[in-house]
């Protein structure tokens, strides 16, 4: 059973959300939150699984909750509630720790696949669309410290694929490398990197400078 908070400072969201949840059978809903101190609290208390995050909220916001939220033990899931597709504050909250985003009005069955999907251990943000935001967003800020020495060659070939969008089909493709292979080297570059997932792979990808906005990836056909 997968353990949902949900988080949003309007009390019809919250409880669509819920209705909607407690119609799957592998979901449970434990708990809501109408501002981003009460949610911290919440995690603390309910160890959910995954916590649907809205950005804006009182007292504290999403970004700052989800901040503290990562930092606890053993950490849930954060999926992202927001209205826009290219919001400022979804880089932010990427970058804070979370997994991934949802846009409020997506179709109903989204909902649900999106938190098995997070709480998998999966991202729910495409590759092309992280892109998007890191050149939109991330460029303007101070470069991170290079990346470490210890990844490889191949891992840094594969983050860089990474980087420019590509699936772990088309690396493998690109790299004429197997698919475990390319998993095997993602996973191997989260560890050395101490990164959740390849979403945040891509945005250090670009702060490091490893990739330069604009920069085109290898050829998909």
């Amino acid at each position: 059973m997968i353990r949902v908070v949900i988080a949003d400072d309007q009390q019809l969201v919250r409880e669509g959300f819920a209705a909607i949840l407690s119609q799957e059978e592998d979901i449970e809903v434990v708990a809501t939150a109408e501002d981003g101190l009460e949610v911290v609290d919440t995690v603390r208390r309910e160890r959910p699984d995954v916590v649907l995050m809205d950005i804006r909220m009182p007292r504290l916001d999403g970004i700052g909750a989800t901040r503290a939220v990562v930092a606890e033990p053993d950490p849930p899931r954060i999926l992202i509630l927001t209205t826009f597709d290219l919001d400022e504050y979804v880089y932010d909250a990427i970058t804070a720790g979370a997994s991934g985003f949802l846009l409020k009005d997506s179709p109903r069955g989204r909902l649900a696949q999106a938190i098995r999907t997070v709480s998998a251990g999966e991202t729910l943000l495409d590759p092309v669309v992280t892109r998007r935001l890191v050149e939109r967003f991330a460029i303007s800020s101070a470069p991170r410290v290079p990346l470490p020495a210890e990844l490889s060659p191949r891992e840094t070939d594969v983050l860089r694929s990474v980087a420019a969008g590509l699936s772990n089909a088309e690396i493998a493709k690109h790299l004429v490398i197997s698919e475990w292979t390319v998993k095997t080297h993602v996973a191997s570059i989260l560890r050395k990197l101490g990164l959740r997932d390849r979403v945040q792979a891509v945005v250090l990808a670009y702060e490091s400078g490893l990739v330069s906005p604009g920069e085109a990836g290898p050829d998909r056909t």
